[in-house]
């Protein structure tokens, strides 16, 4: 049986091979492995192998998680939906939060970060596939968001973030996140100088080869790192 261990030299290897084809510098690339399920010795031995940065998407889970394996992990990236009663929780305790994508949780984010923590690195997540069962940003709606998160004291705009629907085949597969970044550029065009995006978190387990090839800097994997998760 594969070890998380070989797993993530695995993962490296393919991160490594897609970046030369891309012609990209394999360190602008950030591995998150995404702990969500997974209990905390797994995100100890994660840690151990060199992985610094974890995903979650459930909050008390997380909380839990951070406590038991700190300070192994240095840097925590909240990546599921979220509500309004989970801001300040999220704001006190995490690095990241990818999943931004109405004006209220930005703000109640922004008025919970403890000043002592600098400011929050957030994502705005776009629904880049349209697809009703998914949360997110129209891509229209961006920009618009865009401009007033970057306003706002306690956080930092950092980029786009989408979970495109899966596709077979590289083409195919590079095509959302090829929106994605197309979208970047264009809210960048708008932007001042100093709020210019740089982040795109993009790219899953099946599909890191093409979010490396259309510009993903934060691949977000779990099971190639994990194994598949129990039913």
């Amino acid at each position: 049986m594969p070890t998380i261990e070989k797993n993530i030299a695995d993962v490296k290897a393919r991160i490594q091979a897609a970046a030369q084809l891309a012609d990209r510098d394999p360190s602008d690339l950030l591995l998150m492995a995404v702990s969500k399920t997974r209990v905390a010795e797994d995100v100890r031995v994660a840690a151990t192998c060199g992985i610094d940065s974890f995903g979650e998407n459930y909050l008390q889970e997380a909380l839990e998680k951070i406590a038991a394996v700190e300070p192994l992990a240095t840097e925590w990236h909240f990546i599921g939906p979220l509500q309004s009663n989970k801001t300040k929780q999220v704001a006190e305790n995490f690095s990241w939060v990818h999943t931004v994508d109405r004006i209220k949780i930005a703000q109640r984010l922004s008025a919970q970060r403890p000043a002592a923590l600098g400011a929050l690195n957030v994502c705005l997540q776009v629904n880049i596939d349209r697809e009703a069962s998914k949360s997110g940003l129209m891509a229209e709606e961006a920009l618009k968001m865009a401009f007033s998160v970057a306003q706002m004291p306690n956080l930092r705009l950092r980029g786009l973030m989408a979970i495109p629907k899966s596709r077979s085949g590289l083409d195919s597969q590079r095509e959302p996140f090829r929106k994605l970044r197309l979208l970047k550029n264009q809210i960048n065009q708008a932007l001042d100088n100093s709020q210019k995006l740089d982040t795109l978190s993009m790219g899953m387990s099946e599909d890191i080869e093409a979010a490396i090839y259309e510009g993903a800097t934060i691949l977000r994997v779990g099971t190639d790192i994990f194994g598949q998760r129990n039913s």
